[in-house]
């Protein structure tokens, strides 16, 4: 049985039926999920999109109790994307200032059950309020060993390969690397994500069936799942049903 963790609290976990039944020596490493289905969420119950990123924004601490609780390493969260900017800007106003709200509110309890914040994306075009509550939350955090709470916050993955190339080419032509010493391990250390792990299972909500410009080269063997949910009305009920899945996976990475 997976031991559980103190985000519980000493009262009986909810849920502990599932847990019970996972495999404790098969939990992902990493877990990412595209958390999609917000402002389609608010809309069906006639509320402005805004109310579905503010109920999607509780959800996370919601699904980084039930990572931690089973042993996932690292949860890394699609928050927002370099193609996000296109929405319109009240939306992405709202959007940026979620981390003020969200960070105040949780960092005591985040610190106190040795999470880690971490930010995977760009900084430039990002108000400087929003990286404020980012970096106090990573600084805060800094020393924490437990599970990495991951943000991929103005992210994207062909601006992100497309940087890695230029960045190695430039070493290449100073001869701070050699051409011998090229292969997919060296590429994966000029990435934003170095140097976390590649993903076991990506779980994307909504019922969309793409990956949308999300860690396109580190996704290349995770078990993907998906749901027709929308990001608010994800539970922990259906994250563990999502490892239950990956668990009856047989990962052969084209092996037999």
């Amino acid at each position: 049985m997976i031991p559980f963790k103190k985000w519980f609290g000493g009262g009986k976990p909810q849920h502990e039926e599932l847990i019970a039944g996972l495999a404790a020596d098969n939990i992902p490493n990493h877990v990412a999920v595209i958390m999609d289905g917000n402002g389609r969420w608010a809309q069906k119950r006639g509320l402005p999109r805004i109310a579905g990123h503010h109920s999607g924004m509780k959800n996370v601490k919601k699904i980084t109790m039930a990572a931690d609780a089973i042993g996932v390493k690292v949860l890394t969260l699609y928050a927002f994307s370099t193609e996000n900017w296109k929405r319109p800007k009240e939306e992405v106003e709202y959007l940026m200032k979620l981390p003020m709200e969200f960070f105040p509110k949780e960092i005591e309890e985040l610190i106190a059950n040795n999470v880690q914040i971490r930010m995977t994306g760009w900084q430039e075009g990002l108000p400087d309020y929003t990286l404020k509550a980012i970096q106090d939350a990573i600084d805060q955090t800094s020393h924490n060993t437990g599970l990495i709470l991951n943000f991929a916050l103005n992210y994207g993955s062909r601006r992100e390969m497309l940087s890695g190339v230029k960045k190695l080419a430039e070493d290449l032509k100073s001869g701070k690397v050699d051409e011998s010493q090229l292969d997919e391990t060296l590429f994966s250390s000029y990435l934003l994500t170095h140097p976390l792990p590649d993903p076991d299972l990506l779980i994307r909500t909504s019922g969309e069936l793409r990956i949308s410009n999300f860690l396109m080269w580190q996704l290349a063997y995770s078990e993907l799942w998906f749901t027709e949910l929308c990001w608010p009305e994800f539970t922990e009920q259906h994250f563990y049903e999502a490892i239950q899945e990956y668990q009856r996976r047989a990962r052969r990475y084209g092996g037999l």
